[in-house]
């Protein structure tokens, strides 16, 4: 008698971590030997957040369950109820589910409701680029914390590898896989410049544009405000491109931000740009089809230079993660931003080719996959503290 296929659940938040997701879940989906369950919560449900919770259904996922953890504003008391919210949510669904194995990526608040659920529910996690370094968010311990909730690792590079390894995870269940994102970025473009200008209702302006995403600054909300301003301020100088603007994210202080970008569009009909969500299709074609990538979310630093697109990165939100030759660092200061762009458009700047990219070439989504299929969740869990046996003196 064949086994019965493993009943894997799966989480996603937003429309970033869905786009990490997307590969690994067909791969899932396409395996006889799995029953994949999609839970979606967060900024999926959310109007003013595009309601992305359409476009999984419209890639043909079907969606087990959704939690509404009540994003109703961007207080940082708000954000820690809802987290709250979605552990009681988190609880009664995977009750329901009673799944193998709960799969997790990155580092959100909501992604540690459903670890801290699944955890005290004694359903094993597979975590997702784990050991990573962002030292201008609190995501960061939200990251570790949910590694030490995790027994299986998917790393993104030798370096978060051994990190998590130090973290007293067993090396046999820690993997270096690549980051799933390149499997999506780096496909075969569905969309030239035209077809995404049409796709995204762009008429008038520039052909050559700049994409660019801002997100809250959570360990230091006090430098929203500059961060914006001169972000915003470099963008105004460079007339002769479009300007494409993907939403903020749900973490405190974003209506700030928001705000802000909105003005900036409004006063610049026809040049810029802003879109709630692009779905992952329009947004994987904008980040290799633009001129360069600008301000401070994870895939100008991940994602991006695998497609060969410059990153202009804005302040201390992505401190601490692995770099590529193709990424110029700003600080707060719109001249420094100014002439890192006008470097990248003049082509004054000449990233490293030959070095190699710091996630990988792609394929983690299928080596992911294949092991959730086969490894032997009774060996990986319950888990166990593994001490360093062996130590440098420095």
């Amino acid at each position: 008698m064949s086994a019965p296929p493993r009943r894997i659940a799966v989480v996603t938040g937003s429309r970033a971590d869905y786009g990490l997701l997307r590969g690994m879940l067909r791969e899932l989906q396409g395996m006889g030997d799995v029953d994949l369950r999609l839970i979606v919560c967060g900024m999926h449900l959310a109007d003013k957040f595009g309601a992305t919770w359409r476009a999984i259904e419209a890639d043909g996922f079907s969606i087990a369950a959704k939690i509404d953890l009540q994003l109703n504003d961007d207080r940082a008391e708000t954000i820690a109820r809802s987290t709250g919210i979605g552990v009681i949510g988190f609880s009664e669904t995977l009750t329901e589910l009673a799944p193998d194995l709960l799969v997790l990526v990155g580092d959100r608040f909501e992604i540690l409701s459903a670890a801290v659920a699944a955890t005290l529910l004694n359903i094993p996690i597979a975590h997702i680029h784990g050991g990573e370094v962002t030292a201008g968010a609190f995501d960061d311990a939200i990251r570790h914390a949910i590694t030490k909730m995790a027994s299986l690792h998917f790393v993104a590079a030798e370096p978060y590898l051994r990190r998590v390894i130090q973290m007293g995870e067993n090396p046999e269940f820690v993997f270096n896989v690549g980051a799933p994102g390149l499997d999506e970025a780096t496909a075969a473009p569905a969309l030239d410049q035209p077809a995404l200008f049409k796709a995204l209702g762009i008429s008038a302006g520039p052909s050559r544009f700049l994409l660019a995403t801002l997100h809250p600054t959570t360990a230091r909300p006090d430098a929203d405000a500059k961060t914006v301003a001169a972000m915003l301020g470099a963008l105004a100088a460079i007339e002769d491109h479009t300007i494409i603007f993907t939403g903020v994210n749900a973490d405190p202080g974003h209506r700030s931000i928001d705000d802000a970008i909105r003005a900036f569009v409004a006063a610049r009909p026809g040049r810029a740009h802003l879109f709630t969500s692009l779905g992952s299709e329009r947004y994987w074609a904008a980040l290799r089809l633009a001129d360069a990538v600008v301000g401070n979310s994870s895939s100008g630093i991940v994602e991006a230079p695998a497609v060969g697109t410059p990153s202009i990165n804005i302040g201390d939100r992505q401190l601490g993660r692995l770099r590529a030759s193709s990424i110029i660092d700003c600080p707060l200061d719109q001249a420094a931003i100014l002439a890192a762009l006008q470097g990248i458009l003049k082509g004054r700047f000449h990233p490293d080719a030959s070095r190699e990219p710091p996630y990988g070439r792609g394929g983690a989504s299928k080596k992911i996959a294949e092991i959730i299929r086969k490894v032997d969740f009774g060996r990986a869990f319950p888990k166990h503290f593994c001490d360093l046996t062996q130590f440098v003196s420095i």
